[in-house]
């Protein structure tokens, strides 16, 4: 009898939100999940917003009581957050952006159509023009913007493949760039490469190793020591890279949802 009014345990991580209103009066969205693996209930902050995690038989009921509990710790660790974030996207305000591991210097220029140009300064790392009409909206700014970063990712790529191509088995079939909340890339099954569209703003050698990585689970789906021995082969400070992103990757992906706003 007990066993029918407990939370059935789920198979998958189930996500959805959950609305609260902090004591200052401020209503935010939770990210509620349900982790088949979780012993207890987990409340955390980072720069994505707070996330509640539920394990298998505890009900929401709980949850939602276990984050009451907790409002004050909640709403520090929030205005913690809100604190260190990097400035979003602001129009003739924002006067570098970041691309490659360093900062290049920006301006803001009046035409018809939003978009992003790399300018050379005599072969030096050269600035940046962002062009938009006057009553250009924030959407078509954050659009314009992710394109030129989409596309100066797909030139860093382009440049890197036909180097790495006559060692693997096939090409991959898709090349794609997404905003991933924690993976730095992902292969299919059917051979399609998702990278992490702020693996551009990082440095080049630490792009690349995301690359290599991706391309070696063409050759082994796993993580195995045959898997790593292929990296190596083709990759020896692998180690150094991954370092890189354990001290730089949350700020990566900080940065780059902040000048590209909330949505994916």
């Amino acid at each position: 009898m007990i066993r029918r009014f407990l939370a059935p345990r789920p198979r998958t991580i189930e996500r959805d939100t959950l609305p609260f209103t902090l004591a200052d009066g401020r209503d935010i969205e939770v990210q509620r999940v349900r982790n088949p693996r979780a012993r207890r209930l987990k409340l955390s902050v980072d720069e994505r917003g707070a996330r509640l995690t539920l394990p298998p038989r505890a009900s929401h009921a709980s949850g939602e009581r276990f984050l009451a509990e907790h409002r004050d710790w909640l709403a520090a660790q929030l205005a913690h957050y809100a604190a260190a974030a990097p400035p979003p996207l602001e129009r003739n305000a924002t006067g570098e952006l970041p691309l490659r591991g360093d900062s290049l210097p920006l301006q803001w220029s009046v035409g018809r159509y939003a978009k992003v140009e790399a300018r050379s300064d005599g072969g030096a790392a050269g600035h940046l023009v962002f062009v938009a009409p006057e009553r250009a909206t924030q959407t078509s700014l954050h659009r314009a913007l992710r394109d030129f970063y989409e596309g100066q990712a797909r030139g860093d790529v382009g440049r890197w493949l036909p180097h790495y191509l006559p060692t693997l088995p096939r090409p991959p079939r898709r090349l794609q760039f997404k905003r991933m909340s924690s993976q730095w890339g992902s292969l299919s099954p059917d051979g399609n490469v998702v990278l992490d569209l702020s693996l551009v703003l990082a440095r080049p050698s630490a792009f690349e190793y995301v690359l290599v990585h991706e391309l070696c689970h063409l050759l082994h789906a796993d993580h195995s020591r045959r898997f790593w021995r292929e990296v190596e082969a083709r990759f020896p400070a692998w180690r150094e890279e991954r370092d890189y992103f354990r001290r730089e990757g949350r700020a990566l992906k900080a940065t780059l949802r902040s000048l590209l706003g909330g949505d994916r």
